[in-house]
């Protein structure tokens, strides 16, 4: 009986999460895209996939987050100069000044490859497959020369409007940013909605703050590890039924952790539970906007370019206090 008890006992101290520090293996990996999995939860030709838990009723809610009317950009300026986390800058060409002759009007054009690491985009559900297969089963194969005939971020082209919750993790843990390759645990996501007093809700935007852009410029820009989520957080979005995920980075903490496995938590979330990505937002702004308030849920509304057939698209998501 006294065995008992102190077993008892010794189960009652065991965090509720004590698995997520453990090894996290491609066998787990492979078991969790099925366990996650969205498809056929929306009907076998959808795909909007989470973006489906952003309701009319969910709209208006989020619309009454607006109380003082004040926007803040989720966007980090064009990089236009290559650099170790950007290889392909931002392209920026005036076709016409106040030196062309003639002229009666100024015009430029942009060039931009916006997955990386530099340009704040949107993930399309086409941009990830996993065995061949990306969102819904879909097989890869729609994605011809002309561009991907399902998925696409065309299907997305109405828009994201809706609650977001920021998770400022370095402001948690009482440092201005996290160091590269530091894993953000789902313990840490609960301890921030404690700290902060807010919980994720179905068909929120999730939004990952690491401090990436305030340590990118107090040290220079740099390549290969980032901080990130630890793939054991992709189901607590999923518990959370969040709509979207979005952060200051590429959402994966790199390295992942999780051997043949480079970004799990882009597979996971973009392939088995449909749910769009943010990379590269700037959060260093809204997180200050935040902090005066002491409100960290708010308005978040942005929309891609309407291309047929692209995987992503850049854009400028918008916070309204």
């Amino acid at each position: 009986m006294r065995l008992v008890i102190c077993l008892l006992a010794m189960c009652l101290l065991v965090p509720a999460q004590q698995d997520s520090k453990a090894p996290f293996t491609k066998a787990d990996f492979e078991r969790w895209m099925q366990e996650l999995s969205n498809w056929g939860r929306w009907g076998k030709a959808d795909e909007l996939g989470a973006l489906n838990l952003i309701t009319p009723e969910k709209r208006r809610q989020a619309a009454r987050l607006v109380r003082e009317g004040v926007p803040v950009s989720l966007s980090h300026d064009a990089e236009k100069e290559k650099a170790a986390d950007n290889p392909r800058p931002f392209g920026h060409e005036m076709l016409s000044t106040a030196k062309t002759e003639g002229a009666q009007s100024h015009s430029d054009t942009f060039t931009v490859s916006h997955h990386g690491l530099a340009h704040t985009h949107l993930d399309a559900l086409c941009h990830f497959f996993w065995d061949g297969k990306m969102y819904n089963g879909v097989p890869r194969e729609v994605v011809t020369e002309q561009g991907a005939s399902r998925l696409s971020v065309y299907a997305i082209r109405e828009g994201i409007f809706t609650r977001a919750v920021l998770m400022d993790i370095p402001r948690l843990k009482g440092v201005p940013y996290l160091e590269p390759g530091t894993a953000i645990y789902p313990e840490d996501l609960d301890a921030w909605e404690k700290k902060a007093g807010v919980r994720v809700q179905s068909g929120d935007v999730v939004l990952i703050r690491t401090g990436r852009w305030a340590r990118r410029k107090a040290k220079g820009p740099w390549s290969g590890e980032l901080a990130g989520l630890h793939v054991t957080a992709t189901r607590w979005l999923k518990n959370r039924d969040a709509a979207v995920l979005g952060s200051d980075a590429a959402q994966d903490v790199m390295p992942s952790g999780v051997d043949g496995v480079r970004q799990p938590v882009h597979l996971l979330v973009l392939v088995a539970m449909g749910m769009p990505i943010l990379d590269n937002a700037d959060l260093e702004a809204v997180s200050e906007a935040a902090a005066r308030r002491r409100r960290w849920e708010f308005l978040l509304t942005t929309a891609p370019l309407a291309v047929p057939g692209a995987t992503g698209s850049a854009l400028n998501p918008i916070a309204v206090f």
